[in-house]
C-alpha cells in the first residue's frame, strides 16, 4: 500500500514521542491553518483503517498503523577480526524505515534475478533498496534504462582530453567476468541508485 504524506508524517511523530498526536499538533505537524482540515484527513486515515478514536476522540493507533513502524533491538557489537566475547545487553533499539530509507517517497524495493552483480556482493533472490533519480556518480550501482531495457550494473564514467576536445562516454559494468561491459548504442537513462541490499538466511 503506497502510503500518502500524512501517514508518514504520523509515523515519524508515532515513532518519535511513542505517542500520537493531538489535533492541535496535527494542525502543525501537516501545516494546516484550521482543524477542519485535520478532521477530514483524519476520517480518511480512519477509513483506511490506520486510526481509531477512543471515548475522548483521542487518536488510537490500530494494528496495521503499528506494523508499518519496524523496530529492532540494537543488542551490541561484534568483531570482525579475531572471535571475542560477545555480551547481550540492549543498548538501543533501531528503526529500520529511518536506518534505511532517508526519502521514502521515491524508494522502493526489487528482487534481483540474475548473477551478474555476484562481485558485488548481489545475489540472485536479494532484495534491492533503490531511490529513484537520473543522476548517478562513478562506480555507484544503478538501476538503468539502456538501448530500451531495465538493468542493475555499476555505472562507469570516463572524460577524456583529446586535441583541445572534451570526449565523456558512459557505460554499464556488471560485477561478473562472465558478463561484458554494456555500451549503450540508442540510449542510457539512470532511474535509481541502489540504497540497500536485503538478504534472508
Amino acid at each position: 500500500m503506497n502510503k500518502n504524506p500524512y501517514q508518514i508524517k504520523l509515523e515519524t511523530f508515532y515513532k518519535r514521542n511513542k505517542r500520537m498526536p493531538t489535533y492541535s499538533e496535527m494542525m502543525k505537524l501537516f501545516s494546516f491553518k484550521s482543524k477542519n482540515a485535520v478532521f477530514r484527513v483524519v476520517e480518511k486515515l480512519i477509513e483506511a483503517g490506520l486510526v481509531s478514536k477512543d471515548h475522548l476522540g483521542r487518536l488510537i493507533p490500530s494494528e496495521t498503523f503499528e506494523e508499518n513502524i519496524v523496530n529492532v533491538p540494537m543488542l551490541g557489537f561484534v568483531t570482525a577480526g579475531f572471535p571475542a566475547t560477545v555480551e547481550e545487553e540492549m543498548t538501543d533499539t533501531v528503526n529500520l524505515d529511518d536506518f534505511l530509507i532517508k526519502n521514502k517517497p521515491l524508494t522502493y524495493m526489487l528482487e534481483v534475478d540474475g548473477d551478474s552483480m555476484i562481485d558485488a556482493h548481489i545475489e540472485k533472490g536479494d532484495m534491492v533498496l533503490v531511490e529513484k533519480t537520473n543522476v548517478a556518480k562513478d562506480m555507484q550501482i544503478v538501476i538503468a534504462e539502456v538501448n530500451g531495457e531495465f538493468t542493475m550494473k555499476y555505472f562507469r564514467r570516463s572524460t577524456t582530453l583529446t586535441a583541445g576536445k572534451v570526449t565523456e562516454k558512459v557505460w554499464l559494468q556488471p560485477a561478473n567476468k562472465n558478463y561484458k561491459p554494456i555500451y549503450p548504442t540508442q540510449s542510457l537513462n539512470v532511474v535509481a541508485v541502489l540504497k540497500a541490499v536485503v538478504r534472508k538466511y
